[in-house]
């Protein structure tokens, strides 16, 4: 068994420990047991040291006792699990008397398990009841895990028999009645899949989740009016299959979800590249560098089968007609350049091997330099193509046009120009799509191949779906409701374009080596989906010269917010309330900033006002957890952070005040703009001053803890079903997909008999 579990994902029980929430649970303990074996074996101890082991192993003891009671419930309340849980239960409760009677070093009693004597005559004793403990409480953890990803498949479960039903609806007020449960249901899917994504710890599975509640998000809106169009027009072929598609995408998530929570073999990991061009150079630069610690490691036939393997796949990009000449030479010219240099490496390495040479000659070091330099300057110039290519293409859909025109011809009913602009749709589309795996053969990052390959197949699916909707609209071309469902495409897609470039600009960050894991803050609008009290309120977009305004500010707000973005990268408990929220809110400033340069996915001042009101929302919950962090400090410590706190509650009650405030006119509207991202900068500011006290103050209460904690908070956890808290079901949180904009969509089928 592994010493500590938490630096190894498996012990020799077999479990793997998938969740930080069982990780971080068991941290404390495995800090306690370590204490207890690595002491300093002095021939004479202090009353003080004496008193301490002890305390260490009763405070040991009583936390393993918290554990069985919970587990014990779990057994109780799961028949399932009752006889796994009922053994793990006994061997834990086993191992912390051992422990207890072990370090009672005023006691003569042997224990029950025959190892004599106490923690300091009996090491291997210790040692053998810490591992029984850790894998014993491991083991329960891991069982009660199994609740939750119990309750997931619940929840699935009933959106699936829900969505049968409103496939096969037939009328409205029956589909107003099954889509109202439909909605709650999905509410609850979506915060519980929320919570597990953010507790995973593989990186990789964290972003199909990801990838899988995006589509979710998407296809939950796209239901509803599909499914309005299909019952207003019930005999026209094209609505049908936009609508069948639909459902047949939302199958498809919600099985990748089941998938990934029961760790499973899904289909969605096999239609990644089995290894793309970054990875083949990864791979290869390190076999080949390897060569400098082992000589005779390797073949000299694995290298060029490597590098061959690496060239294979670089016909993803000389074979592509959006490929110009210049590009396709520099890329094959590199390639032959790499072969070169791998073949003098090879030469050299077995002119080396002749001479029996025991390590890497200087003429072997020259050779592999000369090998990594060519490999990397082939990787830069396919990442030049790739983000050119990608750059250029979102330009050039920036107007929308054969969107515009689809809309435009369906509306007119003109069938013959549909057919056109579809195919220049599909032009674009398959443009977008390759341009996707390109993106994906350079992104630097498992988890960003992933959101590659998710938006290639996003595009792939959409583009027909809106033709499918246009063509609906032409043979309807009065129905509001087929005009409302292919607005609901089209947004779907200039989403997604949305996407692509944060996309981008996050391959860009990891090519460059900034930290590349920003993401788009879930509760932001999309384009379209703003909140109803705000519709009447006029989107405004700032010209240039008020964009150079803004400039300055928004380049503050940038450093203020890499500042925290760093020091949030020192902290030891990276998974603590005040740093997960202050990573928010540097995430949404980030987004602010990238407003004042035109880019990123606040498009409008309207954008950018709801995303201040969401930050002085989340600020003001950074405070509540600043408030309990200060009920562990003591008076001067205390003061400090409080007085800090209400800078922040201030700032935060300011943004919102400005946020909501009505304004008219366009000099009013630069004023409010300017207003909320000084007032973002001041938000920025306090968080950038609180967070390494937090930091300090947090290691500070962890050496003082002479006792677990978690085991209470875990069982907390357990005896109650995962809330749905009110700031998630209004978008406020990170992980809810779309709740806001399900419940608007939710509110508007009361006027579904008018339409």
């Amino acid at each position: 068994m592994a010493s500590s579990p938490c630096g190894s994902s498996n012990l020799d029980s077999g479990l793997e420990i998938k969740t930080r929430s069982v990780e971080q649970t068991l941290i404390p303990l495995v800090s306690q047991i370590t204490t207890l074996i690595n002491h300093k074996d002095k021939p004479k101890k202090s009353e003080r040291t004496l008193q301490a082991i002890h305390r260490v192993g009763q405070a040991v003891s009583v936390a393993v006792g918290r554990f069985v009671a919970v587990g014990e419930a779990i057994a109780t309340e799961n028949q399932e699990l009752k006889e796994e849980m009922g053994q793990a239960c006994f061997e834990a409760r086993r191992a912390g008397d051992a422990i207890a009677q072990l370090t009672d070093v005023g006691s003569p009693v042997p224990t029950q398990l025959d190892w004599r004597g106490t923690v300091f005559s009996d090491r291997t004793g210790m040692v053998k009841a810490a591992r029984l403990l850790l894998s014993s409480v491991t083991k329960v953890l891991v069982l009660a895990d199994r609740i939750v990803i119990k309750q997931i498949i619940a929840s699935r479960n009933k959106v699936l028999v829900t969505l049968e039903q409103l496939e096969r609806v037939s009328t409205f007020q029956e589909f107003v009645q099954i889509f109202s449960q439909f909605g709650n249901e999905m509410v609850e899917f979506a915060h519980l899949t929320g919570d597990r994504q953010n507790d995973l710890k593989d990186e990789k599975k964290k972003a199909r989740m990801a990838a899988a509640r995006a589509v979710l998000e998407k296809c939950t809106m796209m239901l509803l009016t599909a499914s309005k169009t299909c019952l207003r027009h019930p005999d026209c072929e094209s609505a049908r299959i936009n609508k069948d598609a639909v459902f047949q995408r939302m199958r498809c998530a919600l099985e990748q979800v089941i998938e990934i929570v029961t760790d499973s073999r899904s289909c969605g990991e096999a239609k990644l590249p089995p290894t793309t061009i970054y990875t083949g150079i990864k791979d290869f630069k390190s076999n080949v560098e390897g060569l400098r610690e082992g000589l005779y490691s390797l073949p000299p036939q694995s290298l060029s089968g490597q590098l061959e393997a690496v060239v294979e796949r670089t016909e993803d990009f000389t074979d592509s007609a959006y490929t110009s000449h210049e590009q396709r030479q520099a890329i094959l010219q590199l390639c032959q350049l790499a072969r070169q240099d791998t073949q003098q490496l090879l030469d050299t390495w077995m002119e080396s091997q002749s001479l029996n040479a025991q390590e890497a000659t200087e003429e072997v070091e020259l050779c592999i330099l000369k090998t990594c330099q060519s490999v990397s300057d082939l990787r830069r110039e396919l990442h030049k193509v790739a983000v050119v290519r990608a750059s250029d293409l979102l330009k050039v859909h920036t107007e929308q046009l054969p969107l515009r025109a689809l809309k435009l011809s369906g509306g007119e009913g003109n069938l013959e120009a549909v057919a056109g602009y579809a195919r220049t749709l599909s032009e674009q589309k398959e443009q977008l799509v390759e341009t996707c795996r390109l993106l994906c053969h350079v992104s630097g990052s498992e988890p960003l191949e992933i959101t590659c390959v998710h938006a290639e197949e996003t595009f792939q699916v959409i583009g027909p779906q809106i033709v499918s909707a246009t063509q609906t609209l032409a043979l309807h071309p009065s129905s509001k409701i087929a005009k409302e469902n292919l607005d609901v495409f089209c947004e779907a897609w200039e989403s997604q374009l949305c996407d692509m470039a944060v996309l981008l600009q996050e391959i860009n960050d990891v090519y460059e080596g900034r930290r590349g894991d920003k993401r788009a803050y879930l509760s932001l609008p999309r384009p379209g989906k703003h909140p109803v009290n705000l519709k009447s309120v006029k989107a405004v977009k700032l010209d240039a010269e008020e964009q150079t305004g803004m400039a300055k500010l928004g380049l503050e707000l940038r450093l203020l917010s890499s500042d925290v973005d760093m020091e949030l990268e020192k902290w030891e408990e990276q998974e603590h309330e005040v740093g997960r929220q202050s990573q928010s809110l540097a995430s949404m400033a980030y987004s602010m900033y990238l407003f004042t340069r035109g880019e990123g996915l606040l498009k409008t001042t309207l954008d950018l006002f709801h995303q201040a009101e969401v930050l002085s929302e989340e600020g003001l919950q950074l405070c509540s957890s600043l408030r309990t962090l200060s009920a562990q400090l003591v008076d001067e410590e205390k003061a400090a952070v409080m007085a800090e706190m209400e800078k922040l509650v201030a700032l935060c009650q300011q943004q919102q005040m400005g946020a909501k405030t009505h304004v008219q006119g366009k000099t009013a509207t630069f004023q409010k703009v300017e207003s909320s991202i000084q007032t973002t900068k001041g938000i920025m500011t306090v968080v950038m001053y609180l967070l390494p006290l937090c930091s300090k103050l947090l290691r500070k209460c962890k050496s003082e803890r002479s006792s677990m904690g978690s085991p209470q908070d875990w069982r907390d956890r357990e005896q109650a079903p995962t809330p749905v808290k009110d700031d998630a079901l209004n978008g406020k949180g990170s992980n809810g997909f779309g709740v806001k904009s399900l419940e608007q969509h939710m509110a508007n089928l009361t006027f579904l008999e008018s339409q």
